[in-house]
């Protein structure tokens, strides 16, 4: 089993979970990182976003499922791992209910820090959704076991940051349910 639990980055558009997980994963003796827009966007044809309907939220579900599923394989096999995502309290839950020993940090960024990191990377996403996406972050209760405000700190520090939060003992586990609920906290 690897030395650490799996980590789960989640936070808004442009807040730093992809970046951060590859530098996170670039340090380790051997860590994979999971990025699950990519295992989303598996779905070729017919593909939806999450905010699309009732297929958007199904394609969703898929792709937390066969995230967990890459995170497990690497976990049994003595390997690290990172996920990044934009998770809600619904796939909160299907991480917890899906991984043995999962950690969740949620990291924040001001609106205006966002747009700042964003003009630096190709942003697939409308300007209405990538606000939209922030109003949500900022809206919603994760029970996420660590919330980072990143806003300010350069990469480096944002890293260090996850890496001791990722390293800290567990006080408690999450509860571990059969369901794929979203958590109750």
């Amino acid at each position: 089993m690897p030395s650490r639990a799996v980590l789960v980055l989640t936070g808004p558009p442009a807040v730093g979970k992809s970046t951060t997980a590859h530098a996170l994963a670039a340090a380790r003796e051997r860590c994979a990182v999971v990025d699950v827009d990519d295992v989303r966007q598996l779905v070729v044809s017919g593909g939806a976003a999450p905010w699309d309907g009732a297929e958007g939220l199904r394609q969703q579900r898929l792709g937390v499922v066969n995230a967990c599923a890459l995170a497990s394989t690497f976990a049994a096999a003595d390997i690290d791992v990172v996920v990044a995502d934009v998770l809600t309290p619904a796939t909160v839950g299907t991480y917890r209910a899906l991984l043995e020993d999962v950690v969740v940090v949620h990291l924040t960024v001001t609106l205006e820090e966002a747009w700042r990191r964003a003009a630096t990377r190709t942003v697939w996403l409308t300007d209405d959704e990538f606000v939209a996406l922030h109003r949500a972050d900022a809206a919603t209760g994760l029970g996420a076991d660590h919330a980072l405000d990143v806003t300010g700190l350069a990469l480096t520090e944002q890293v260090a940051a996850v890496d001791a939060l990722w390293a800290e003992p567990r006080r408690h586990a999450p509860p571990r349910s059969g369901t794929m609920e979203p958590d109750e906290r």
